[in-house]
This record gives C-alpha cells, sequence and structure tokens, in this order.
C-alpha cells in the first residue's frame, strides 16, 4: 500500500517537474522572443530616429533653401529700390543739363495750332517806284540792304521828267524876276501869273518824285542832267525786292523795290472756317520756328473766307529786334487760352513712363536724390501737362528726366543706403 502511495507520489512530483520544465522553456523561449522584440523595437526606433534626423535636416535644408529664396527675394526688392531712386551727384547733374524745379498751381495756357506765314509789315513798307514813265539808269541799294531815310536807291530817265524840269527852270526864273521889280514896275495880275507858274511847275516836280533838294539844285549850268532823277528811301528798312535791271523801261506806279521794316513783322494764320476761336485784340499766341519760340499778338481778324485757301485769316505782330524772322517763313501758330483756374501743370519732357506703363515724374527729396512717383495725366497745356497727385512745391526733374531715368536702369542705388 506505502508502496502504491510512494510510487504515486512519485509520479506527481515527476509530472510537477515535467510541468515546470515545460513552463520553463516556455518563459524562456518568450524571454528570447521578447528580446528579439525589444531588439527589433529598438532598431525601429534607432530607424525612426534616423528618419527624424533626416526629416529635421531636410526641413533645415528646406529653411535653408527658403531662406535663401527670401534673400533672393530681398535682393529682387533691392533691385525694385534700384528703379525707384538714385542719388546724383552735383557735377554729374551738370553736365547732364538737369534742372530742378518747385511745382505749383499756376495759371497755364491751351493751345490751338494754326499754320502761318511770316509777311511783312504793310503798316510800314514802302513800294519803291517811278512816277512816270522811265529808264532805269543806275542802282545804289541791293537786295537785302539796310537803308536809312534819305539814301539813294535807284536812278532813271524820263522824257517827261526832263520837260518838266524845263518848265520849272523857266518859271522859277520869271518868278524871280518878277518879284525883284516889285508892284510899281509889275502888275499885280503878272506878279500872281508868275508866281502860280512857278508853283504849279514846282508842285509837278514833287508829284514826279524829286525832292525838295534835287528841285533846288536844278540848273542852267548841268543841261546833260535834265530828264535824270533818283528815288530815295521814305523811311528805314530792308530792301525786300529789287525786280529789275539796268537799262529797263517801266512804267509809272510798276514796283522797282519794296522796303520794309523788319524789327515788326506781321504772321497771317490760316484758321479753318468752321473751327470756332474767341479771339479779340491782343490775344497772346507763340510762334515756333526750328525750335525756337516767339510771343506775338493777335492785331486783326479777317471776316472773310480766303477763296483758294478756303481758310480763315488771323493777322499777328510779332517783335522781331534780333532780326531772325524773315518775310516767307513758315511758323506754327499756337494759339493760347488761359486756364479758368490755377493747375498743376509740368513739362512734357518731365513725365516718363514706368516699366508697368504708368506715368511717373522724378521727385527731389533730398538735394541729389531722386525717385520715381507715379501720377495721373490731366489736360494738354502746350507744352505742359496738368498732372494729379503731387503736393504743391514738390521739387521735380523738369529736365534731363530721360538720363536720370536711365541711371535708374542701370541699378546703382541702394534706396536703404546699405
Amino acid at each position: 500500500m506505502n508502496t502504491v502511495i510512494s510510487k504515486k507520489f512519485l509520479a506527481v512530483v515527476i509530472s510537477c517537474l515535467l510541468v515546470g520544465f515545460t513552463t520553463n522553456h516556455d518563459a524562456f523561449a518568450q524571454s528570447s522572443d521578447g528580446t528579439g522584440s525589444v531588439t527589433n523595437v529598438s532598431k525601429q526606433e534607432e530607424k525612426e530616429h534616423q528618419d527624424e534626423h533626416e526629416h529635421e535636416k531636410g526641413h533645415e535644408e528646406d529653411k535653408g533653401d527658403h531662406d535663401e529664396h527670401g534673400h533672393e527675394g530681398g535682393n529682387k526688392e533691392g533691385e525694385e529700390g534700384h528703379e525707384e531712386g538714385i542719388t546724383i551727384d552735383p557735377k554729374k547733374m551738370s553736365l547732364a543739363n538737369i534742372k530742378v524745379e518747385s511745382v505749383k498751381p499756376e495759371y497755364q495756357f491751351s493751345t490751338v495750332y494754326a499754320p502761318g506765314e511770316i509777311k511783312a509789315n504793310g503798316y510800314k513798307s514802302y513800294v519803291v517806284s517811278p512816277r512816270t514813265e522811265s529808264v532805269i539808269i543806275s542802282r545804289h541799294a541791293a537786295l537785302g540792304e539796310h537803308v536809312e531815310i534819305g539814301q539813294k536807291l535807284v536812278t532813271l530817265f524820263s522824257e517827261a521828267m526832263a520837260q518838266a524840269q524845263a518848265d520849272y527852270l523857266i518859271a522859277s526864273t520869271e518868278w524871280q524876276r518878277v518879284k525883284k521889280l516889285g508892284n510899281k514896275t509889275v502888275s499885280e495880275s503878272r506878279l500872281l501869273q508868275a508866281e502860280t507858274t512857278y508853283n504849279a511847275s514846282y508842285g509837278k516836280l514833287i508829284a514826279l518824285g524829286l525832292t525838295e533838294k534835287a528841285i533846288d539844285g536844278i540848273s542852267n549850268k548841268d543841261i546833260k542832267a535834265f530828264g535824270q532823277y533818283t528815288l530815295i528811301a521814305q523811311r528805314e528798312g530792308v530792301v525786300l525786292q529789287d525786280d529789275f535791271i539796268q537799262g529797263q523801261r517801266v512804267d509809272a506806279g510798276d514796283s522797282v523795290m519794296l522796303l520794309a521794316d523788319e524789327k515788326q513783322l506781321w504772321v497771317e494764320a490760316k484758321v479753318s472756317p468752321n473751327k470756332k476761336l474767341n479771339l479779340s485784340i491782343d490775344s497772346p499766341a507763340v510762334l515756333k520756328l526750328e525750335g525756337q519760340s516767339y510771343n506775338a499778338k493777335v492785331i486783326q481778324e479777317a471776316h472773310t473766307i480766303d477763296p483758294i485757301t478756303r481758310t480763315r485769316i488771323i493777322r499777328l505782330g510779332v517783335d522781331n529786334s534780333d532780326d531772325n524772322l524773315h518775310s516767307g517763313m513758315f511758323v506754327k501758330v499756337y494759339f493760347q487760352f488761359a486756364t479758368k483756374q490755377k493747375v498743376m501743370a509740368v513739362p512734357e519732357e518731365a513725365l516718363i513712363r514706368s516699366a508697368d506703363g504708368d506715368w511717373t515724374v522724378f521727385v527731389e527729396d533730398h538735394p541729389g536724390e531722386f525717385k520715381a512717383v507715379e501720377i495721373e495725366l490731366g489736360r494738354a497745356l502746350g507744352g505742359f501737362r496738368e498732372i494729379i497727385g503731387l503736393d504743391s512745391g514738390t521739387r521735380i526733374v523738369t529736365k534731363g528726366a530721360f538720363f536720370v531715368a536711365s541711371e535708374i536702369a542701370k541699378g546703382g542705388f541702394d534706396p536703404h543706403n546699405h
């Protein structure tokens, strides 16, 4: 019995030992499997850590690229700043003929264009012509020559003049003789007749163009000079025409020379009859010829239409004291009409288009430092243009703006002085 119990107890112990061994083996296996899992996890964590490190490194590189891109953006901004401003030293400004002025509201003039031609002043011109049929013997003045009052122009011969001079010589001699005898010897009627004949012969010579000095020089001592007479300048001026040759026969009233005072000239502007211009006497106008401008004033306005050109003639007067204008020249006439209110306006050459097509002017913030400022354009006012967007008193480049723009285009200016 005891033996059976002992065998049963031994079997239980062996079974327990076998179960324990199996359990420990499984635990050991599980432990071994757990260690491998930890190892795998460690490797995975290391790999994830490495990936994060690489991701952070890549992020830093992206950030670096972004910074570099931002830096490049900053350079672009700097380049845009280059397009906005520049500093020019006074010496360079002087060489480039850059002019800076303050812009303030002022009365400006709108203009209306019309073609014009310069004419001699008809009120100060003189046509030299014989008053009887004559033959030209010699000239004393040439085309374009400036002559003074009383200067000899041309000498002519006329049969009618010879007869008139002879009649005058006879009448003058008789009048002097009768007048010397007096009333006691000669009757009153004889005195009156002699005086009347003398006056008539004298007046005839005056009518034929002789001067008092020339008449007083008539005498019997110079018979060969009978019939010859000289026309002189009745006023100061320039010889504009002398269409004749020596020996030519001319009729009474034919133009031999034309004298004109070119200190004051006329300009005849041709305006369309449909164009309504409210012009009054002394209305201002500007004449332009080969880059030069001349001030003129309206003096007359025709109320008829030219049958050939079908235009209306407006006559202007212009001062020509510097003798730059001459009859026959064609000019551009710009009639000026003042604005009702003061406006801000700048010369056309002060306007520059920016890269985006907007109109700009160059403003001087500090001496020699310029930047482009966008403005809006208004009315065209002759050589000026109304602008909107600037304060009164702003100093801008009115001459040489193109040079400033070309300098800015070179990109040699840092607006922040970096």
